[in-house]
C-alpha cells in the first residue's frame, strides 16, 4: 500500500499524558512516527512531528489529531513533498555564546541566508553565568551548506559576525 509523509505542528498548554494522546492518536491510524521535535516554553506545549501512513488513513488520521483541539491543542498539517532521506546528516554544527543581546539570531541567520545555508535545526536558550551571574544567550545549530559553499568560507563569514557581536562561535564539519 503506498504511504504519505505528513507534519503535523501541534500547540497547547503543556500538560502531563500529551505526548502519549498524540502517539496512541497515530498508532491507532496505523502511522509510523519517524521524527520530531517536542519543547515546554513557558508553560506551553510546542511540537513538530513528521508520520508516514498509509495513504488511504492519511485523511483519518488528520482529522483525529485535528480533534485534539477539544483538549485545548491547535495543529496543522502539511503533506511532506520532499522525500525524506532519514540517513542524511546536517554538514556543520554551528555553536554560539556570548552576553544576551537583541539581533544575535538576526544577525547570525543573515550571515547565513547570504551564503544559502539551511538551517535544519536550531536551539537556543538564555542562561545565567555561574561565575559572574550573566545572562549569556547560547545557541545549537544543525547546518546544511550548498555545495557550492565551504565550511571554511561560511566560519570565515560568521567570525567576522562573531566578533561584531561578541561572541564566541564555532563551526564543526565531518
Amino acid at each position: 500500500m503506498p504511504k504519505t509523509s505528513l507534519v503535523f505542528t501541534i500547540l497547547g498548554e503543556d500538560r502531563p499524558g500529551l505526548v502519549d494522546s498524540i502517539a496512541q492518536t497515530v498508532a491507532a491510524n496505523g502511522g509510523n512516527w519517524v521524527e520530531s521535535r517536542m519543547a515546554h516554553l513557558a508553560g506551553q506545549f510546542a511540537g513538530i512531528l513528521r508520520v508516514e501512513v498509509d495513504v488511504e488513513q492519511a485523511d483519518a488520521l488528520t482529522a483525529e489529531i485535528s480533534a485534539l483541539s477539544e483538549g485545548g491543542l491547535k495543529s496543522t498539517v502539511l503533506a511532506d513533498s520532499a522525500v525524506a532521506d532519514a540517513t542524511r546528516k546536517p554538514v556543520a554544527q554551528l555553536s554560539l555564546v556570548g552576553q544576551d543581546r537583541p539581533g544575535i539570531v538576526r544577525d547570525i541567520s543573515r550571515a547565513l541566508a547570504k551564503y544559502g545555508v539551511n538551517v535544519e535545526e536550531l536551539n537556543t536558550e538564555v542562561t545565567r553565568a555561574a561565575n559572574t551571574g550573566q545572562t549569556l544567550f547560547q545557541a545549537k545549530a544543525q547546518l546544511r551548506l550548498p555545495e557550492n559553499v565551504s565550511a571554511d568560507t561560511l566560519r570565515n563569514a560568521l567570525e567576522e559576525v562573531a566578533t561584531d557581536l561578541m561572541v564566541d562561535l564555532t563551526l564543526e564539519s565531518p
